[in-house]
């Protein structure tokens, strides 16, 4: 099966194609040679030319063999891809050794394989890379061949300037690792935290058709189902009188399943229908006690209530609109201390939803953060007191939010400020049009006939 979880997400986001590599590697190499032949050549600089070169060769050997040995789409691991840069980083610091060391203006390029290693493998091999870099670039410092000059003169920098050099070397792999790495986790995790919503929804939306599925199998199985009474009936009525004690069980058996049958099938036909409309539409106040139903075994007070001027909103049913309401509310029994209070409250023009607890109530990290993924609400008081009930990755607020944002509602999170109060407050509310746009009309079951049984309007609720 396909690894489905959030490791499987985080493995497929950071491991790279050796491919990627390779070419990087080779516009390297045609750098560093056309940098070599043109100080030689170009400027007339007195290089050891064969040496470099031979520098030079070592690369495009392992880019040779890589490409023979492993496919395009050859994906790395960690390990490979830090070894890799690893040897970019000795193949530049050797060559830099064959041409004045930190003097050459060409030392800055340490900083790249630094930023590679940042954007695309995990902190703690950027760290050993950017250590490699400035490791190497302390001893080119100190030791080091002079720096290619014209034939009529020598030149020999300042070791302060030299100095200059490596610290900027230094400030540079930190800076630019540490910012390049927080700009590609974002990213990383923007990507992941969308995936798994994706999965989420689709799961939900399976689980959403099901009641449409049975009531068409219901509708295709009738035909058929008919018929077989109306041959049961014809055969009790001709074998019944005169048929043996065996037959005439044996008939009455089948008329009793055939019944049987009947009466599954029209089940699973109400379930698209009006009496079975709990699939399609539902009414506020039963939506709030559907999701408060599953909380209410767990110990947490649960103070529900509902009101509101002119008829109850009635809205169609939305799994992902569900599945982020309860999120809410389990976050919410989480952190309580003793007591949830749920309000639902509704106007002829907005519906809305107010959900409280007694607990800590969110960080500040959450309220300046909110709707951003891997952003949790669990406290680290509660980690450090070894309470692990609920913890995650911070995705439950991120797949909450978005999914009740795309039903047209807002979504608004505090603290109680009320003088002595204490906890957390999640504002959720419509516009009542919106609420209860696509909503099944509440009229004769003989309306409902007329619409196919496959059919499933787009509809925010």
């Amino acid at each position: 099966m396909p690894d489905t979880s959030m490791n499987g997400f985080v493995r497929d986001a950071r491991h790279l194609r050796l491919d990627t590599f390779v070419r990087l590697r080779w516009l390297a190499i045609t750098g560093q040679s056309a940098a070599v032949v043109g100080a030689q050549f170009g400027l007339g600089l007195a290089l050891p030319f064969g040496w470099c070169f031979l520098v030079i060769a070592a690369s495009s050997w392992l880019n040779l063999a890589l490409r023979i040995r492993f496919p395009a789409s050859y994906r790395l691991s960690d390990d490979s891809a830090a070894l890799l840069l690893a040897f970019d980083i000795i193949q530049l610091a050797a060559l830099l050794f064959l041409t004045g060391g930190l003097q050459n203006p060409f030392s800055l390029l340490f900083l790249a394989p630094v930023l590679i290693s940042a954007t695309a493998l995990p902190p703690e091999r950027t760290l050993a890379l950017g250590l490699l870099a400035i490791g190497l670039a302390t001893i080119l410092a100190l030791v080091h061949r002079p720096l290619p000059w014209f034939a009529d003169g020598r030149i020999e920098l300042p070791f302060l300037y030299i100095s200059g050099v490596w610290t900027a070397i230094l400030l540079g792999t930190a800076f630019t690792g540490v910012y390049a790495w927080r700009v590609a986790e974002e990213t990383r995790q923007l990507a992941q935290a969308l995936a798994a919503t994706e999965l989420v929804l689709a799961r939900e939306q399976h689980l959403s058709q099901l009641d449409g599925l049975a009531a068409a199998a219901a509708h295709e199985l009738g035909t058929p189902l008919g018929t077989i009474m109306v041959v049961s009936k014809e055969l009790i009525r001709q074998l019944g009188p005169t048929a043996s004690p065996g037959v005439a069980e044996d008939l009455n058996l089948l008329r009793e399943q055939v019944d049987r049958c009947r009466g599954i099938l029209s089940k699973l036909t109400s379930l698209d229908g009006d009496e079975g409309g709990f699939l399609q539409t539902v009414s506020f106040s039963h939506l709030v006690e559907e999701l408060v139903a599953p909380q209410r075994a767990l110990g947490t007070a649960l103070d529900v209530s509902s009101r509101g001027d002119g008829p109850e909103p009635v809205c169609r049913r939305n799994p992902g609109v569900m599945f982020g309401l309860a999120n809410i509310v389990d976050n919410a029994v989480d952190f309580a201390e003793s007591r949830v209070v749920v309000e639902a409250r509704w106007t002829l023009d907005r519906v809305s939803l107010e959900i409280r607890d007694d607990g800590p109530g969110f960080s500040s990290e959450v309220l300046l953060r909110a709707g951003e993924p891997y952003v949790t609400t669990r406290s680290p008081d509660r980690s450090m007191r070894g309470e692990t009930v609920g913890a995650g990755l911070g995705l439950g607020l991120f797949i909450a939010k978005t999914l009740i944002e795309r039903s047209g509602a807002q979504l608004s999170l505090s603290n109680a400020s009320a003088p002595g109060t204490t906890g957390a407050v999640v504002r959720i509310s419509w516009a009542r049009h919106i609420f209860e746009r696509g909503a099944a009309p509440q009229t004769s079951p003989e309306l409902n006939l007329q619409r196919p049984l496959t059919q499933r309007d787009p509809t925010p609720i």
